[in-house]
């Protein structure tokens, strides 16, 4: 597949007076699916205490994320064929239900059911997002627009977790989640001017793509079954894992473009690095507060601090890269990649048992800004790549190959702690998963060839 390269234009800011609200608009979405993301997991002890849920600890998780996997499929199917405008508006409103359905369970069925609507929701928005960006923005200002998004996912990890853990023990963890409802309905509001003038769908129709429900259903259930494996490691639920990457296999290939795995490139090489990022960077960002407090004995304060210096990384280098929309995105991506299996690879002076811990600050700091210089490109470079009728198709591929990557990874680290190391005592295990993840994104920087992207 060949990039286009669009003919030279002036960047126009994302604040400007016709860009302002939908800018505003996603931004709000996009920043209160991710403290509500954090949040969740700082209320859900006193959540399931109240609820007496305990013994269901994981499904409210797995039920998010089951139910987010298939409706960023189907998202991505239904942007393409009547564009982006009424998921934008379905999107939002089933996040909304969502929130209220937890913010008032008195039950465990009814929270599942409300993160089951938040999953829905959510799925479904993002998708719709990254196409309404194609739509709406022009080709310089894209950068700058993925990367605000990216810093959106990011900055709430600043606050997040302890906002929510104020809220929760002062005013009550049903306000984790009515407490950021009404946003909703106000991203819905600002972007309700930019749906009523969006073009009608007139793009050559796309080619025909069968199974995508039944690939929805199934990845959903792999990395369900991977995630539900990896929180609770035992030799029965190794079988469990098993079956989930059997299932992911053959559904992966109808939902990612065809030459996703075998680094074909253009975009599918593009799509496949997305994938890479996510598991080398949340594999290891998943297992750094355990490393801190078992192996160096910080507090669980103190041991949340890297990640706090991580998210300032990738915001930094989100905005950079946002203010210059002709750099080589292609080689930006690689350096990303070079520079991600740098900060993974040194995390293992951290992890081992006489490292030092003060090393996580610069080594994480290198690991953030790699993601903000890569991901956002990734985006811009993708609907590039895409032709406008497959642009829902890809984003969900990009989504998708998101969470994949990073359940597997995430479950990797599972599987390892419990072979090979303890929580009491896991360097025999991180260390070697720093390495592994290091060299994942290190192949990456070996099969993506910059060189190559556009021909």
């Amino acid at each position: 597949m060949t990039l286009e390269t669009p003919e030279r234009e002036e960047q126009e800011s994302v604040w400007a007076g016709r860009y302002r609200a939908t800018t505003i608009g996603m931004l709000t979405l996009v920043t209160i699916a991710a403290f509500e993301h954090l949040g969740v997991s700082t209320a859900m002890p006193r959540m399931v205490a109240e609820l007496h849920g305990a013994a269901l600890y994981s499904w409210p998780f797995t039920a998010f994320l089951a139910a987010s996997v298939m409706a960023t499929v189907l998202s991505g199917r239904f942007c393409d064929r009547f564009g982006p405008g009424l998921a934008l508006v379905t999107g939002p409103g089933l996040f909304l239900a969502g929130l209220l359905a937890s913010g008032a369970a008195t039950g465990m069925p009814v929270l599942l059911a409300g993160r089951v609507l938040q999953g829905l929701g959510l799925g479904t928005q993002t998708v719709a997002i990254y196409v309404l960006v194609a739509l709406v923005y022009p080709h310089r200002s894209r950068p700058a627009v993925f990367g605000l998004l990216a810093a959106a996912w990011v900055v709430p990890s600043l606050i997040g977790p302890t906002a929510a853990g104020l809220i929760t023990e002062h005013i009550g963890w049903r306000w984790v989640f009515l407490g950021i409802a009404p946003f909703a309905l106000l991203g819905v509001l600002l972007l309700t001017p930019i749906i009523r003038d969006l073009p009608s769908v007139d793009a050559p129709e796309s080619a025909p793509r069968r199974g995508l429900g039944a690939a929805a259903v199934a990845t959903a259930f792999g990395i369900a079954a991977i995630t539900w494996a990896a929180q609770h490691p035992s030799a029965g639920m190794l079988f469990l894992g098993i079956a989930g990457v059997a299932a992911l296999v053959p559904a992966l290939r109808v939902l990612m473009p065809r030459g996703t795995f075998s680094a074909r490139p253009g975009l599918p090489a593009t799509v496949l690095m997305r994938g890479v990022l996510a598991g080398a960077f949340f594999g290891v960002e998943a297992y750094v507060p355990l490393t801190l407090t078992a192996v160096h004995g910080f507090s669980p304060a103190m041991s949340g601090l890297p990640l706090t210096v991580g998210a300032i990384g990738w915001a930094g280098a989100s905005h950079w890269q946002g203010r210059r929309p002709d750099l080589d995105r292609p080689r930006l991506i690689r350096f990303g990649l070079l520079a991600l299996a740098a900060g993974l690879g040194l995390m293992s002076l951290v992890s081992a048992d006489w490292g030092l811990a003060w090393l996580v600050l610069p080594f994480w700091l290198v690991a953030g800004t790699a993601m903000g210089l890569s991901y956002p490109s990734i985006s811009v470079l993708s609907l590039d790549f895409a032709p406008p009728r497959d642009r829902g198709f890809v984003s969900s591929a990009l989504q998708v190959n998101d969470m994949t990557f990073s359940a597997i990874s995430v479950g990797l680290g599972g599987v390892m702690l419990a072979t090979f190391a303890s929580t009491e005592a896991p360097s025999a295990a991180m260390v070697p998963l720093n390495l592994l993840l290091a060299g994942l994104a290190l192949f990456g920087a070996l099969v993506f060839r910059p060189e190559r992207q556009a021909s």
